[in-house]
């Protein structure tokens, strides 16, 4: 299916309604805010550095805590102090007072816990980014208040990322118990809880959104003409541009916004089809696309979310995955650009990435792989 400028100029509108504000909202992002002294464990991973830049350019003063191990150009002071909290050592937070502690890469409850031990009096606001894979069913859509996981193991202190490595059940679970790990150290009124989904845009070291934009916009011809699509295109999707997620949390952090909110979007729902014009269109595409059923896919034993990238069946055990409700979120004053600057920002991101690495995408069909599904595809049809 190629994308047309019909296509395209629907796809626009839909996306500038989705950065829609509430008036509340807009002038919570435009007002120069008090400034904060905020805390940031991580800072360098996919959204850190995004929370940094925004809040430094929201006039707050910044420290970031980590093992060092990457090195980023900030536009302005940032503080960065060094520990391990695998191995127990936050010294260098001891002593310390904050307004705000936004922690992003906490999986570990033991993590949190060990974080209240110093930063539990001496912080008035602990923000935790946990996940949208917390829930303990997706089978309907649901809000916040669906039960999350339940962790099944002898104890949720002693895990380690290892054990998470070796059974990918216990990511959920262990973000579920480090939830209420966060909620009981530092209190339901002083504590946010946010729950992305996929978070995409540039950055994404996964490819698990980079695919689409790389294969569409197909550079040096390494795919055929022809482009496998997930299903018929009415599923829906849910995703998040990194740099929306870390500008809402930090609005969050300004405004002390206490409670549990999915971090996710588009704003209004969106499905397969739609989805894949935006990315077209923001990589200045015009793919044909060759939908395949899901019952023929999972014959072949390609992969929601994996092989196939940001897709997940939108029935069955999994209809509710993509369908989250956001209610919370937007008016708490979450907003999204458009779905074709996020996939435009991707690809060009992706281009700077080194040669080795951009011929070895980390998700989706190989042009091989993809080549020999078409071709059984069309067989299956007769």
């Amino acid at each position: 299916m190629a994308t047309t400028r019909r296509d395209h100029l629907k796809l626009g509108a839909g996306a500038l309604a989705g950065l829609a504000m509430s008036g509340a909202a807009a002038r919570a992002a435009a007002e120069r805010p008090r400034k904060m002294r905020i805390l940031i464990l991580g800072g360098t991973g996919f959204i850190g550095p995004h929370e940094v830049r925004y809040a430094l350019s929201r006039g707050h003063e910044v420290t970031i805590f980590n093992r060092g191990r990457q090195k980023e150009d900030w536009p302005g002071p940032v503080e960065e102090l060094l520990g391990d909290r695998n191995t127990g050592d936050l010294k260098s937070l001891e002593g310390r007072d904050w307004d705000v502690c936004i922690d992003n890469p906490t999986t570990l409850p033991f993590w949190v816990r060990d974080a209240a031990k110093v930063l539990k009096g001496r912080i008035r606001h602990y923000v935790f980014i946990s996940t949208i894979s917390v829930y303990d069913k997706n089978d309907a859509p649901a809000d916040e208040t669906a039960p999350v996981a339940a962790y099944q193991g002898p104890d949720p202190m002693a895990e380690t990322a290892q054990a998470v490595a070796k059974n990918l059940a216990l990511y959920g679970q262990l973000k579920a118990v480090s939830e209420a790990e966060a909620r009981r150290q530092f209190g339901e009124a002083a504590t946010t809880v946010i729950r992305p989904g996929l978070i995409s845009g540039p950055g994404d070291e996964t490819d698990r959104f980079s695919y689409w934009p790389v294969r569409l916009a197909n550079p040096g011809g390494r795919w055929g003409p022809e482009v496998a699509a997930p299903g018929d295109g009415t599923d829906p999707v849910q995703f998040i541009d990194a740099r929306d997620l870390a500008e809402w949390i930090v609005r969050m952090a300004e405004q002390r916004t206490a409670g549990t909110f999915n971090g996710t979007g588009p704003a209004h729902p969106m499905t397969t089809k739609a989805f894949l014009a935006g990315v077209a269109a923001g990589v200045h595409a015009t793919p044909k696309l060759t939908w395949i059923a899901t019952p023929f896919l999972q014959a072949q034993k390609v992969s929601a979310w994996s092989d196939m990238p940001v897709w997940i069946p939108g029935q069955g055990e999994t209809m509710g995955f993509h369908r989250r409700s956001i209610a919370r979120a937007l008016k708490a004053g979450l907003t999204f650009r458009p779905l074709p600057v996020t996939a435009g920002d991707t690809l060009d991101w992706f281009k700077t990435r080194p040669a080795e690495r951009q011929a070895k995408l980390r998700s989706g069909l190989t042009p091989e792989r993809e080549t020999a599904l078409l071709a059984a595809w069309k067989t299956s049809k007769g």
